[in-house]
């Protein structure tokens, strides 16, 4: 019998590892898709419930570190921590049924005004966390303006130039985007914990109810960066806006002024990450403020 194609090795090996460190019999595994960083499998087994497992060479543990601070001191739901070694990270398994309805809008609107209400005495985090396999520096940091220039879109650009993913002349633009934060960004009344990745890709929904929210990049921060985050996918509609209301203030100012520089970050981190294909994107918003 020969060895097996490419894919089913890698699957066999999943099975085993997830069999040893769980010490129970897994029959049957399947790579899911969305597995942008590493790869992402379901596990069934005959003698307990279903796992996801993520397997990569970025540092995982960071990852379960950020799912187990939510668990311990939100009620954001996410999945639970079965295990982390290197390379490998297993996860209850959360079931969901793909359909992003409005109620399932106003149920994320709720989960994040209640995460926006957990605060802290400065910006950053307690550890270093993770955009995709990026590293977040999070030193406390009095204020919010600097901290985003200084810990998100200088060193973001500076990679993605070293990298060969940011041109030259992209670089100069983001460049001066970051000198004129002082007059763009206005510092927040207080940190809000943010989720850092948050749109419905990274949510599990299940009729109409928001199982479980995936893939964080956690750091106390501008809630107003979560909400252009989530505003940047069409399955985000005004449902999302009035159930946040109804918990939290969203200014008029963020909307006609902020929100671009915002995503202009974001599309920042999807050059870094995808490389030319996140391009227009980073031109459209820088060219709407004006760079």
């Amino acid at each position: 019998m020969g060895e097996g194609t490419g894919t089913e090795r890698p699957k066999a090996t999943v099975l085993q590892r997830v069999s040893s460190v769980l010490d129970a019999d897994a029959h049957d595994v399947t790579e899911l898709d969305g597995g942008e960083v590493g790869s992402v499998y379901h596990v069934s087994f005959h003698d307990r419930p279903d796992v996801a497992v993520k397997v990569d060479d970025s540092p995982l543990g960071i990852e379960a570190a950020m799912l187990q601070y939510l668990t311990r001191t939100t009620s954001l739901p996410v999945p639970e921590v079965l295990h982390v070694e290197p390379n490998l990270l297993v996860l209850s398994f959360i079931r969901g049924d793909g359909r992003f309805s409005e109620r399932a809008e106003r149920d994320l609107a709720r989960h994040v005004a209640s995460l926006h209400d957990i605060s802290a005495d400065a910006f950053g985090f307690q550890f270093d966390t993770l955009s995709g396999p990026f590293r977040q520096p999070n030193p406390w940091t009095d204020s919010w303006v600097d901290f985003f220039r200084e810990q998100r879109v200088l060193p973001f650009a500076r990679a993605a130039r070293n990298d060969g993913t940011l041109p030259a002349a992209e670089f100069d633009r983001v460049q001066q985007l970051a000198d004129t934060l002082d007059a763009r960004l206005v510092e927040p009344a207080s940190p809000s914990l943010l989720h850092g990745d948050i749109h419905p890709g990274n949510t599990v929904v299940a009729d109409g109810t928001v199982r479980a929210v995936l893939d964080p990049a956690i750091y106390f921060g501008h809630a107003e960066v979560d909400l252009a985050y989530v505003d940047r996918l069409d399955s985000i509609g005004a449902a999302f806006y009035d159930e946040y209301r109804r918990h939290r203030d969203i200014s008029a100012e963020y909307f006609e002024k902020r929100r671009d520089v915002y995503v202009a970050f974001h599309a920042l981190e999807n050059v870094r990450f995808f490389g030319d294909d996140g391009l227009p994107r980073l031109d459209s918003a820088l060219a709407r403020l004006g760079l």
